[in-house]
């Protein structure tokens, strides 16, 4: 572990950090059996996660404000240094003895390092830099013979908005033409007529608010104005590496939508008011069509869903079934072993896996000889004590992610036989595990890769004793 400091501000003061220290003594859970407080925590510019012990209001009323006021406040001065030193969140632990004496250790940050999600322990490590999952680097495959549906009527998607929508202020010709500049692509001639209708500004709404209800009725979604429209191509859906690596995009010979992460024919320009976006799809699947309506769900890393043929048949009302999304769970390229769902190694191994998840497991550890060899295996994450044989991990020689925990990363690094091919990798942390344990774990493998270190910066203070 690294201990050192970074450019000196208000987070690495600390006094920054005594209200936040002062809570953690008088209202963290503690061990009885040590009389010394022992904590963890990460507090980020919007949220936090602290060990501490809320008040629970008395049955039939509602959580108020002052009951989570000093904790509130305690957190802001935090958040406020984290401004000052331009970083999202620290992950922390603190020591405080009974006398009041206390030894904080702020944990990052390090750029090969991903947050993690609600624990203060590290997220993925990014061992090459800039490299991004698989599913993230796939293109969309051509579809020879891909047409606009039979329905998709310009002139006749004009003429309707124009009737439902007679005040609407619509978009020039220079307007649109400086859109597909800026985005690089020629927009679909159904999209231009609507966007000739309304071009659905602020400043051209008013307090009515019938009217614009009115409008996202007639549009069928919340229209976003020609300055608004993006690209939702593979890097505008960002996910962290510990789930990207484990989604694959498969894309069945009958299907209406490709399988992707993104594309650079999926042009977004709307939602549907909560929070999944509309797209005009000009990459269709083979059973699809040039200019078919998309949704991307926002709860959802990979794939789209088909909602109308074409941007007419939306606004007439001629919505399409239910299509899309994660491709029959993408089996047999992902697998899940675990005591719900796949029975063993062998009933995964196929030669189009791409991802294993080893999961909770209740009988004998399991060994990775199945799987051994096979030529599209590029992830693999088990959960802690399911491998028979770490080292078998030697025989996976495509993986470019590997999710192990603590104890099956000190076989590999014990035994020199890390695989050299990662791009990103992960410890799987149980609860009771110590940040500064696995910190130390994850800086010797980003020093395999030569990779920016976690920072550990210890601040040491006097709170004084209990009042």
């Amino acid at each position: 572990m690294v201990d050192q400091s970074i450019a000196p501000s208000s987070i690495h003061d600390f006094a920054t950090w005594e209200p936040v220290l002062r809570l953690l003594r008088d209202r963290g859970a503690q061990a009885q059996a040590d009389p010394s407080v022992h904590a963890a925590g990460r507090i980020g510019r919007r949220s936090w996660s602290l060990p501490v012990q809320r008040q629970v209001p008395a049955p039939g009323r509602a959580v108020q404000a002052a009951d989570t006021r000093e904790e509130f406040q305690a957190v802001e001065r935090v958040q406020r240094g984290l401004v000052d030193a331009g970083l999202e969140s620290i992950s922390f632990t603190a020591r405080i003895s009974p006398a009041g004496e206390a030894a904080l250790s702020l944990l990052g940050p390090s750029p090969a390092v991903e947050s993690g999600i609600g624990t203060p322990h590290p997220g993925a490590l990014i061992l090459v830099e800039g490299a991004v999952p698989q599913p993230w680097r796939c293109l969309p495959d051509p579809v020879p013979g891909a047409v606009p549906a039979p329905s998709a009527d310009p002139e006749l998607l004009e003429r309707t908005l124009r009737e439902r929508l007679p005040d609407a202020v619509g978009a020039t010709e220079a307007e649109i033409s400086a859109a597909e500049a800026r985005l690089g692509i020629t927009l679909p001639e159904e999209l231009k007529a609507l966007y000739r209708v309304t071009r659905s500004r602020w400043e051209d709404r008013t307090d009515d608010y019938e009217a614009v209800v009115r409008h996202v009725t007639v549009v069928r979604c919340e229209l976003f104005p020609l300055d608004d429209l993006y690209v939702a191509d593979a890097a505008s859906r960002r996910c962290p590496w510990r789930f990207a690596a484990k989604e694959a995009v498969v894309t069945p010979p009958d299907a209406t939508v490709q399988g992707l992460v993104g594309s650079p024919g999926w042009i977004v320009f709307g939602d549907n008011g909560g929070g999944d976006r509309l797209a005009l799809d000009l990459t269709p699947g083979p059973r699809g069509h040039v200019g078919q309506v998309i949704m991307l769900s926002h709860e959802e890393n990979i794939g789209a869903a088909l909602v109308a043929d074409s941007l007419t048949d939306l606004v007439m009302g001629r919505l399409s079934e239910p299509t899309g999304g994660p491709a029959g769970h993408e089996r047999p390229a992902v697998a899940h072993v675990n005591i719900r769902s796949l029975p063993g190694i062998e009933a995964a191994a196929h030669p189009r896996l791409e991802v294993l998840s080893i999961g909770v497991w209740e009988a004998e550890p399991l060994s990775l000889a199945p799987v051994a060899g096979l030529p599209r295996l590029r992830t693999l994450s088990a959960y802690p004590g399911t491998l028979a044989d770490p080292l078998e991990i030697a025989g996976l020689t495509g993986l470019e992610f590997l999710e192990l925990g603590p104890r099956e990363w000190r076989v590999l690094l014990d035994a020199g036989a890390v695989p050299p091919g990662l791009s990103a990798a992960a410890i799987t942390v149980q609860h009771d595990q110590s940040p500064l344990s696995i910190v130390a774990l994850a800086n010797e493998l980003l020093a395999l890769w030569d990779r920016p270190q976690i920072i550990r910066t210890v601040l040491e203070g006097d709170l004084g004793p209990v009042s």
